[in-house]
């Protein structure tokens, strides 16, 4: 193993408005520094430690300085994390404060020492796909965003349904009659996509799964496509349920009857860091407790 470290300025992330990050974000930069690595301090994390005396910078910053980002919460910010720095490809490290933590994987636990090996470079680089989805109305875009996990067209009036017509790569596919319609990645495959019925997507396959979400035919069922198909999706003009897409849960677009939204595979990858002994599988059968005996269960 190489003495000389792998990165030399490191980015740090936090949940912003979580009282509980700011003491693995001292405890982290404190343990940074020590090894006379420059930090840089997420500018709205920053707001989480008053009395800091790390440098501040702006998210881009960070993407253009960094050669590691380490976001601490949950897979919610990591999410945000990988969306806004994808375009730089810095590399990021995920420690888990949230609860499921199927993107941070590294426990607060775990540190020092896990930290220790990724900076000594010991660690296993994974890829992940995104997908980026644009709004036309009559052929102007009215909208984008990028996704980790998903594009969810949905409705917002309750207990009424959407009508959605749906193609890929030109083809017509069905006309979903739900409460909407799940795009997703691989990745969120055991977000969103998972609770409303769709398959487990391992995250080293090329692939796009297409969930309805409570479909009016029964017979409506998840379908599995390849990764690289352009996947069109028409609100019917006949809709009258206000309806909107999420991406990840965080962004909102805006989408009229007879809008087209317009699906699409990211150029750029995610490249996430996991730890040498990161084993997708055994985290399945954690956070899913498959496996999980009667004895075991804290409610038996």
């Amino acid at each position: 193993m190489s003495s000389v470290p792998v990165f030399h300025t490191i980015g740090l992330i936090g949940k912003f408005g979580e009282s509980n990050v700011a003491g693995a974000l001292h405890q982290i930069a404190a343990h940074l520094l020590r090894r006379q690595l420059r930090v840089l301090l997420d500018e709205s994390t920053a707001r989480l430690i008053p009395d800091n005396t790390l440098e501040a910078a702006s998210r881009a910053a960070i993407g253009e300085q960094c050669d590691l980002a380490i976001v601490m919460g949950g897979d919610g910010t990591l999410l945000n994390a990988a969306r806004s720095l994808v375009d730089y490809e810095v590399p990021i490290l995920g420690i888990n404060l949230g609860r499921l933590g199927f993107l941070a994987d590294v426990s607060p636990g775990e540190l020092p020492h896990r930290l220790d090996e990724v900076l000594n470079g010991e660690f296993r680089e994974a890829r992940r796909a995104l997908l980026h989805a644009q709004v036309l109305h009559d052929g102007q875009v009215t909208g984008e965003a990028d996704a980790l996990n998903d594009v969810v067209v949905h409705k917002r009036e309750v207990a009424r349904m959407i009508e959605v017509d749906t193609f890929v790569d030109g083809r017509f596919l069905n006309a979903y009659h739900a409460d909407g319609l799940i795009i997703s990645t691989p990745t969120g495959s055991t977000a969103y996509a998972l609770a409303g019925g769709g398959p487990i997507l391992h995250p080293g396959l090329e692939a796009v799964v297409l969930v309805p979400i409570c479909p009016h035919t029964l017979t409506h069922r998840p379908i599995v496509v390849k990764a690289d198909s352009v996947i069109e999706v028409v609100l019917n003009a006949a809709t009258t349920t206000q309806t909107q897409i999420t991406c990840d849960g965080q962004i909102s677009l805006s989408i009229e009857p007879g809008d087209r939204l317009m699906i699409r595979k990211k150029e750029r990858q995610v490249r996430l860091l996991h730890p040498v002994n990161h084993d997708y599988f055994k985290l399945l059968r954690a956070k899913l407790r498959w496996g999980l005996s009667p004895e075991a269960s804290p409610f038996i």
